[in-house]
């Protein structure tokens, strides 16, 4: 076969080049993102797995196979089981025998083969709720705590706490960021050294000191919704700082752009102006910084939960599961107890990788 039928000449190119540029043309902003976005495998992979943590603990009723408060003392730190599977049997796990080690006087537990417990899915407990899996005997896949409560169901429930705290973290941080630094690089002056004297303030401080500070003076009579959303504000006050010096700076490079020049002309107000030709300029910018910042946030409420200045029990949350674990003689004799770290370090990775992957696709005119 000849050759020459598959050779494409300078014009094709062009006119295939033409073609695509005015395909591109037709697309709105928000596809053109969701095109090159597409493109990033490990973006959609972090997003798919940020949307399974969030449905799992949102559902944490159903997904946990106890309630995250349920004690039992006389099963207190219990291992990790084991699944076992078997053609007659299906999916089991053993029972539990216990035997007190003469050195500590702590019950040990192992497991006992002469006893067996299948694994049902869409279990029914003895109150009537429905849990995605359950058993009849003890089942504790990742261990009990000091209290004998199932350490995977209150992983599932702390998370319901850390990762909302996040997002509602982030969205006061963005408002008052974006507003902030919108203000102060419209205006500039007067208003403009104000706003940036505060953000040099803030930013002066160390951050752990400052969380432990601003903590403290939560009053200790507060409940534990109350002091969830204390904690909630306390970030959103401190990590709004970098985001409007951001904006301010999209803002200064926008303001002498023509368009924004002849809505002055047009005699446009300044509300007008700011939300239908500045703000709507940094929005990618802003998604970006949002992603990246929901990780910090949700470290922070793990370091001062850590701290013992977060969520207070009986209220959960990965901070607090970390802060029981703490001791060294825990790390000695019940390391599963760090099994929380897990679930912050994939949620942490996971975040950035996607924010990474929006940073790039904020910009999809390049190739």
């Amino acid at each position: 076969m000849n050759d020459e039928i598959f050779r494409i000449t300078e014009d094709e190119t062009e006119e295939i080049d033409e073609e695509l540029l005015t395909r591109l043309g037709e697309l709105s902003y928000r596809q053109l993102i969701w095109r090159r976005f597409r493109k990033s495998k490990l973006g959609i992979v972090s997003g798919a797995i940020l949307i399974v943590f969030y449905i799992i603990v949102i559902f944490a009723g159903f997904f946990a196979p106890y309630h995250y408060n349920t004690i039992n003392m006389r099963l207190r730190h219990v291992p990790p089981q084991k699944i076992h599977f078997s053609f007659d049997k299906g999916f089991h796990i053993y029972g539990l025998k216990s035997t007190r080690n003469p050195e500590t006087l702590e019950l040990e537990f192992t497991p006992d083969p002469s006893q067996n417990y299948p694994i049902k899915l869409f279990y029914k407990d003895t109150e009537g709720k429905r849990h995605l899996f359950g058993s009849d005997g003890p089942m504790f896949l990742l261990g009990t705590d000091r209290m004998g409560r199932d350490l995977l169901s209150r992983i599932i429930y702390g998370g319901r706490v850390s990762m909302t705290v996040g997002l509602v973290g982030v969205f006061l941080s963005l408002f008052i960021g974006s507003i902030l630094g919108t203000v102060s690089g419209y205006w500039g002056g007067w208003i403009d050294n104000l706003i940036q004297r505060l953000i040099e303030l803030l930013a002066a401080f160390p951050s752990i000191p400052l969380w432990m500070a601003l903590a403290a003076a939560l009053p200790p009579g507060w409940s534990s919704v109350q002091v969830y959303f204390g904690i909630t504000i306390i970030l959103s006050l401190i990590g709004w700082g970098g985001l409007a010096r951001q904006v301010r700076g999209k803002v200064l490079a926008y303001r002498e752009q023509d368009f924004v020049m002849a809505a002055r002309a047009a005699n446009c107000g300044h509300f007008y102006t700011i939300m239908r030709h500045l703000l709507p300029g940094c929005y990618s910018h802003i998604i970006v910084i949002s992603t990246l910042a929901i990780p910090g946030m949700i470290l922070g409420e793990t370091a001062l939960s850590f701290l013992g200045l977060g969520i207070r029990p009986p209220m959960t949350s990965w901070g607090v599961l970390l802060e029981e674990a703490q001791r060294v003689t825990v790390l000695l004799h019940y390391p599963w107890l760090l099994f929380p770290a897990v679930p912050v370090l994939v949620v942490v990775i996971a975040y950035n990788f996607l924010g990474d992957a929006l940073r790039d696709a904020a910009d999809p005119y390049v190739d």
